[in-house]
């Protein structure tokens, strides 16, 4: 059973670009590095609200064991780089994991 690991974060119009980056270029990049075992996705949503930009990532693993394995036994911790706080408003500090029921494709 598949877990989706999901967290949010929000950033200003001025460094939604930047953060944008700092997600393609040095996290994603310096997660897959670790080759963490059982990892599968990792995907990003992003919308431009009235003030502020929200981000969503999503990271799958093929279970809760490999998610222990890329955080640690505080799994539900964050993890950002300090170059993503410096770009951040705000972000959620404790992530839930969700497990995969169902997917539909159409």
């Amino acid at each position: 059973m598949a877990i989706k690991r999901v967290w949010h974060g929000w950033t200003t119009n001025e460094n939604a670009d930047k953060y944008q980056a700092i997600l393609q270029n040095e996290v994603i990049p310096g997660i897959e590095a670790k080759e963490i075992s059982g990892l599968t996705k990792f995907e990003i949503l992003r919308i431009d609200l009235r003030d502020e930009v929200e981000f969503v990532t999503i990271i799958t693993f093929d279970s809760i064991q490999d998610v222990i394995s890329f955080q640690g036994e505080d799994y539900r911790k964050a993890y950002i780089p300090d170059a993503a706080r410096k770009v951040l408003k705000r972000w959620d500090e404790e992530i839930p994991h969700y497990e995969l029921i169902e997917t539909r494709t159409y």
